[in-house]
């Protein structure tokens, strides 16, 4: 069985259209985590096409992926809805997407990596808080415990000197 064959069909042509056009990456609170990450001076990359999933945000270094969900588009505890029309195909579709999202979860994990999921209605400051504590978390944890000034983690050049 195929693909296409195991999706259920949408309700019209109409609808079909306007869910092709929706944003799947640089979304208003994808780019308000980022800036105010960048803000922070933090530095990471955007939709990672080398990890399971294509993280929203990635710190290489740190092995943290950052996915930025949609309250309606992965099931939002608190604001999660579920359409009256074409029921069964949204049920199906959701489901989808949740599967996905743990399976993306799971694979990044095995490979070593973090994941942490913010919530399209997160506060981006919040949101940030959260990224930056385990941020500094893993980076710490990778540099042997070392910390600089301000308890920001040190760089060590190959040199063994710190670069602040």
């Amino acid at each position: 069985m195929d693909r296409e064959s195991a999706l259920p069909a949408p309700l019209d042509a109409v609808t079909s259209a306007r869910l092709g056009r929706m944003p799947r990456a640089s979304t208003k609170p994808e780019l308000a985590l980022r800036r105010e990450l960048h803000r922070r001076g933090l530095r990471f990359r955007i939709n990672h096409a080398g990890l399971p999933g294509r993280p929203d945000v990635a710190f290489t270094r740190a092995r943290i992926a950052i996915f930025v969900d949609g309250c309606f588009w992965h099931r939002c505890p608190e604001h999660g809805t579920m359409p009256r029309n074409n029921r069964d195909w949204w049920q199906a579709k959701l489901d989808r997407n949740v599967a996905r999202d743990r399976s993306k979860d799971a694979a990044l994990t095995d490979l070593g990596w973090t994941v942490l999921h913010v919530w399209e209605h997160e506060a981006p400051a919040a949101a940030a808080d959260r990224v930056e504590a385990e941020w500094r978390l893993r980076v710490a944890s990778t540099m042997s415990g070392t910390v600089c000034a301000g308890s920001r983690p040190c760089r060590t050049t190959h040199h063994g000197r710190g670069t602040g």
